[in-house]
């Protein structure tokens, strides 16, 4: 329908004379990562036609075909890197686009893995439930009708109480974080520096809580670094007491019959409290000191931070 419609193209119907690929958003990409990918086609008049998404362009990526290397792509033509440096360690990914309309064009783009960027690992505790709010009283009857004949007058009825709102629940506690283990050591490069780039050193870290270890390689030098997080949970918020009912109003009569009362309104629930912060423990190598500094770390509502200074071997 889109193409019947001139909003995308059908590339076995479109004469190529050429393909290019490229990331739009820096040539490189960090572990974690995401950066769109953008193709370009050249017709032989030099009419060039882009890829949807971020080349804002009509060519499907469904008439595409992306083969990568250590990096991944989706259906969206988006390419990704893994959290784990492992797989990127040594390494640089490479992507392969071909048309399978037009098999003698392929298009293919390296891409460099970049370390000098902030790297986050959360182990805070969970945020407490909210708690729910209380109901709403329900509003009074109208009081029964009286007389207003003056040779008959009676009285109009009162007006029925409106019924109280009930109390809004309290909120949960902030879940705790655990105690949190880091170690940081130097990196002992695995291939040698791209040509025309600085050879910086790098970091390794783990950082290891509830059975879990998340690995990291940091440029320091580059502006790299990393933010462990073992901050104590955020409370949750008390819920909103009931309104409490209207009462109900008189009815007309010789006299009027007399409204009824509003009901209460509920109390609102207490907030929780915040969770504890874990105790966050760095190991460091020696030859890593220096480079403490580009570690940063957090443990609302709990102790500070230990440091220790003991050899550590590399951690892959």
């Amino acid at each position: 329908m889109k193409v019947k419609l001139g909003m995308r193209v059908d590339l076995t119907q479109v004469p190529v004379s050429s393909i290019d690929a490229s990331l739009p958003k820096g040539p490189d990409i960090a572990p974690g990562q995401k950066s769109p990918l953008v193709v370009t086609i050249t017709q032989p008049d030099g009419k060039i036609l882009r890829s949807e998404g971020q080349g804002g362009g009509k060519v499907q990526w469904k008439d595409l075909s992306v083969a990568t290397t250590v990096v991944q792509t989706n259906q969206k033509g988006v390419v990704s890197l893994a959290h784990d440096p492992r797989i990127s360690d040594g390494k640089s990914g490479h992507v392969i686009v071909t048309v399978p309309s037009h098999p003698d064009l392929h298009a293919e783009l390296d891409i460099p893995f970049r370390y000098d960027v902030p790297f986050v690992s959360n182990f805070s505790g969970n945020r407490g439930a909210d708690g729910t709010s209380g109901f709403d009283g329900t509003d009074g009857a109208s009081g029964s009708m009286g007389s207003l004949d003056p040779e008959h007058p009676s009285a109009g009825g009162d007006g029925s109480n409106g019924s109280d709102g009930s109390n809004g629940h309290d909120g949960d506690n902030g879940g705790n974080a655990p105690a949190v283990q880091v170690a940081v050591t130097m990196h002992a490069a695995l291939s040698p520096p791209a040509p025309n780039t600085v050879d910086h050193p790098l970091v390794e870290v783990s950082v290891s809580a509830r059975g879990k270890t998340h690995l990291y390689l940091v440029d320091p030098i580059g502006g790299g670094s990393l933010t462990v997080h073992a901050d104590g949970g955020a409370p949750g918020s008390g819920g909103k007491g009931g309104r409490g009912g209207h009462g109900g109003s008189g009815g007309m009569g010789t006299p009027n019959g007399s409204s009824g009362r509003d009901g209460s309104d509920g109390r609102s629930g207490w907030d929780g409290s915040r969770g504890k912060g874990g105790l966050i423990t760095v190991t460091y190598d020696p030859q890593a000191k220096d480079y403490l500094a580009a570690l940063h770390l957090s443990a609302q509502n709990g102790p500070a931070p230990l440091f220790r200074e003991s050899p550590v071997p590399p951690l892959w």
